[in-house]
């Protein structure tokens, strides 16, 4: 499998930085003042809050893969853990870097595709949070392969990604209120859409994106060598698709163990 969609998401996540994304904008001062106290406002997904029991177990050594910028390193980071975070974008690395200067925080920042760790020796982590963004990776066992293998034994792995039916819509139409189905399942910006719409996508600075099945998102992570530990759903607040999809998205707990490596 080629890199193509490196080359596209790294060029548009750095233009999502100047169109003010969601995932683009670090948290405020206040949030980092209560992560020193312990209380970490963190997010998986759009709008529901990491759960704080779910926050308890998060361990000493972090790696934020592929995290908002300036928001869950600064965050994680301020509460005293000690910190890396890697992405595939300059500008949102540097999103991280500007929080943790602004707030006297300390973090390590590294420039990689989330499906190459390579940069990390086995067994380097208590935790990896992963924000939304395993879609935009056409490998997801890939991924979890590499969480597992940085990842200590008993490590935690808490990641989210998107409900796949959202890819099945017709976007278009969906903003004027209308469902209609338009593609199959699993999606695929690099096989589902025409050379002329993949040509449209690059010139506009967007992002390929996989919808991924559920086999390989829950099957997947089992086989790699994970217990699924909890479980929760959230809606976006800004996709068309919330009218008619309560779950759009997927958030995860997973324990490290060998019992159910394939």
């Amino acid at each position: 499998m080629d890199d193509h969609h490196c080359t596209v998401n790294e060029k548009a996540w750095d233009l999502e930085v100047d169109r003010g994304n969601h995932w683009t904008i670090p948290v405020d001062g206040k949030s980092i003042a209560e992560a020193r106290e312990g209380r970490i406002a963190m997010t998986l997904t759009p709008n529901r809050p990491v759960p704080s029991s779910w926050c308890d177990m998060i361990g000493h050594e972090v790696l934020a893969l592929a995290s908002g910028g300036g928001q869950q390193g600064p965050l994680l980071a301020a509460s005293g853990r000690d910190v890396t975070v890697l992405d595939l974008s300059s500008r949102q690395l540097e999103q991280d870097e500007r929080c943790a200067r602004a707030n006297g925080l300390t973090l390590r920042t590294v420039k990689a595709d989330m499906g190459d760790l390579s940069a990390f020796e086995d067994e380097s982590f208590d935790t990896v949070v992963n924000p939304v963004s395993l879609n935009f990776h056409p490998d997801i066992d890939k991924v979890y392969r590499q969480v597992h293998r940085v990842l200590r034994p008993g490590g935690v792995f808490m990641f989210a990604i998107a409900n796949p039916v959202m890819y099945m819509f017709d976007v278009k139409a969906l903003e004027r209120g209308r469902m209609r189905i338009r593609y199959t399942l699993p999606f695929s910006s690099e096989k589902s859409l025409s050379q002329r719409q993949r040509r449209h996508l690059v010139d506009s600075g967007d992002t390929f994106e996989y919808s991924h099945s559920l086999e390989s998102i829950i099957g997947g992570v089992c086989r790699t060598g994970f217990v699924i530990r909890d479980f929760y759903s959230d809606t976006s607040d800004f996709e068309p698709v919330d009218s008619f999809v309560n779950d759009c998205y997927f958030a995860m707990l997973c324990i490290k163990t060998d019992d159910f490596a394939g």
